[in-house]
């Protein structure tokens, strides 16, 4: 993946996976509101929407990646039949999704693959 393309988008069956860049590492207030203004664009764009968001290379977000998160599934639910998951959550990112019960909203899966497998046969 090109290290100035901090997002890249993979099509698998009728779901969209964005895969976060290894250089990126760490969503923070440097570099959240282009990202999350990146995911609308995406989400926007989705003739189906299913979005798998796949944040293996993510070591730590923060609260603003949170709220960025809420407005691509807000956006993604405008639309009929919208799935919306987060894929490859390292340890500490998985807990703080699960500690804010936000795994109770959307799916986590332990990869990409298989969230796409599991949409693609909802």
């Amino acid at each position: 993946m090109d290290t100035n393309e901090p997002l890249k988008e993979v099509r698998d069956g009728n779901v969209t996976v964005v895969v976060f860049s290894n250089e990126l590492k760490q969503l923070d207030e440097l570099n959240v509101v282009s990202i999350g203004d990146r995911l609308l664009e995406i989400a926007d764009g989705l003739t189906r929407p299913n979005l798998v968001l796949d944040l293996n290379a993510i070591e730590f977000f923060g609260s603003s990646f949170i709220e960025a998160l809420f407005r691509v599934w807000k956006r993604l639910n405008t639309k009929p039949a919208a799935q919306f998951g987060i894929a490859g959550l390292q340890p500490y990112c998985r807990e703080i999704l699960e500690v804010t019960h936000l795994d109770k909203v959307w799916p986590l899966f332990d990869s990409s693959e298989a969230a796409a497998k599991a949409f693609n046969h909802a």
